[in-house]
């Protein structure tokens, strides 16, 4: 009788296309998050927290990425046997908590959300499958003065963050355009909806794909670097150049070049008009073009939305590992979704919101250097020198705690010294406490300032010299151990 295999042991590893997000990007992501709250809050926004899974029907289907398994959601049944799939972004819940509470809610409805939004996507180099966003929605508000305080929140925003203006441009287009330019060239009708979808996903790759790009997947298709082809909407060659007179516009007055190409329709004169009370608004209010641009080339790749929308671009350079240059594009966006609560209800209700795409704006802020305050030292370590001492050691670290000092014991094996000075190190420890039977009789404690420390070692070409200098290592009584330790982290903090 052959032996019972042992059960396999499982590999770590992570799914495709999610990431582990350790302490040091957390710490600058909640600093990021907290600066965003404040100007959120300072709009009038109120938070809101909805959970990460919905029934499938009350999300919709409004994915650019359709062809996924389940429509780009992540979907399972429940005990009765009905579908919940985990929010795609932030919106969606929002409309089916507003439609839930409509008559209890004032109106407009103000909120904000910030949480993780998971999306069933190829993953690729920076494209996650989870990320964070960060949103502000004001519904029931049809006036689009509430989308050009949409445009001046994202301006606002990124200035709060420590973007120069000049390093950034929140640009603005509407849907009701491509409504005018689809009626133009004759994709109207329910039979024309699917080559219609693909013409708008590929408008919306404009800053990606460049024209020619964007023209091929408006035509036959495209196949890219890798050898995949994608389809494409079979536009005729006019109406590819219709559509493209509007978004290959880089200069000059583009209301006034709107107001040309739609002629006709009235759709698309709608839309021009918004535009121009839209840029009325935010000029009056002091936002120049260099901050909120008009701009045709924004389409945004949610199908919900069904008027302004709006995206805010980095639009600086900085350098990558290899000396290259790098644009970080599009952090945030939004628009109108007039319909989107009307799923539930039955009846209109306007409404207009903006996200932060969190990730990608962080890593814009490292680049900047602007985030210095979201990446602190690690704790002030306590070494352990005689095990028999230890509430004497412990007493230091709540001491310690109580001035409001980050501060921790060493916990592992005391018998090596070494290792708990590695531990320090690794822990991004500004300094560590030393007491060994010396100082405990004198009342004193040693301070080894670990930065300072580093610098001069750096220097010392010997371990008989180190010895000698014992570089920024300091004994002081032990009733100024906390006087002590604030210079230390003093001297290593803006």
């Amino acid at each position: 009788m052959s032996k019972q295999k042992k059960d396999q042991r499982p590999t770590p590893r992570l799914p495709r296309g999610l990431r582990d997000i350790e302490a040091t990007e957390l710490r600058q992501q909640q600093a990021m998050l907290s600066k965003i709250r404040e100007v959120y809050e300072r709009y009038g926004f109120e938070p809101l927290e909805t959970p990460v899974f919905e029934y499938t029907d009350a999300l919709g289907k409004f994915l650019p990425d359709q062809d996924r398994p389940n429509a780009g959601v992540f979907s399972l049944q429940d005990e009765d046997e009905q579908w919940m799939s985990l929010r795609y972004d932030l919106t969606a819940p929002l409309a089916r908590y507003v439609a839930q509470h409509f008559q209890f809610l004032p109106k407009p409805f103000r909120r904000y959300a910030v949480g993780s939004v998971f999306r069933n996507e190829k993953p690729g180099p920076g494209r996650f499958r989870q990320f964070t966003q960060f949103d502000a929605d004001t519904v029931g508000a049809e006036s689009v003065a509430a989308d050009a305080e949409m445009l001046m929140l994202a301006a606002d925003t990124l200035e709060a963050l420590g973007i120069k203006r000049g390093d950034y441009v929140v640009k603005v287009s509407n849907r009701k355009i491509l409504d005018g330019l689809r009626e133009i060239v004759g994709l109207s009708g329910d039979d024309n909806d699917a080559r219609w979808l693909i013409a708008m996903r590929a408008l919306d790759k404009l800053d990606r794909l460049g024209p020619a790009g964007v023209r091929e997947l408006l035509g036959k298709g495209r196949k890219d670097e890798s050898g995949d082809f994608t389809t494409g909407a079979e536009l005729e060659a006019s109406a590819i150049d219709t559509i493209m007179s509007v978004f290959e516009t880089a200069s000059g007055d583009k209301l006034e070049k709107l107001e040309k190409t739609l002629e006709g329709s009235a759709a698309g004169a709608a839309g021009r008009d918004e535009l121009q009370q839209i840029s009325d608004l935010v000029r009056g209010a002091g936002y120049g073009p260099e901050r909120i641009s008009i701009d045709p080339s924004v389409v945004r790749g949610l199908e919900y939305y069904t008027g302004p929308v709006f995206e805010a671009e980095l639009t600086f350079e900085v350098k990558d590992e290899k000396g290259n240059p790098v644009r970080f594009g599009s952090v945030g966006g939004g628009g109108r979704y007039d319909d989107l609560v009307s799923r539930f209800t039955g009846q209109k209700v306007p409404a207009t919101g903006f996200s932060i795409g969190v990730s990608r704006l962080q890593a814009a802020l490292l680049a900047l250097h602007k985030d210095k305050e979201a990446a602190p030292d690690g704790p002030v370590i306590v070494t352990v020198m005689e095990k028999e001492r230890l509430p004497d050691y412990q007493k230091m670290v709540q001491d310690l705690r109580a001035a409001g000092i980050r501060a921790e014991l060493y916990l592992g094996n005391p018998k090596k010294f070494g290792k708990q000075l590695e531990y320090a190190d690794k822990r991004n420890s500004p300094c560590v406490v030393i007491q060994g039977s010396d100082e405990h009789a004198a009342g004193n404690v040693t301070l080894k300032d670990l930065v300072e420390g580093a610098k001069a070692a750096a220097a010392i070409k010997d371990n008989k010299e180190w010895k000698e200098q014992r570089p920024a290592q300091v004994t002081v009584p032990a009733t100024d151990l906390i006087s002590e330790v604030r210079k230390i982290l003093a001297r290593h903090t803006g």
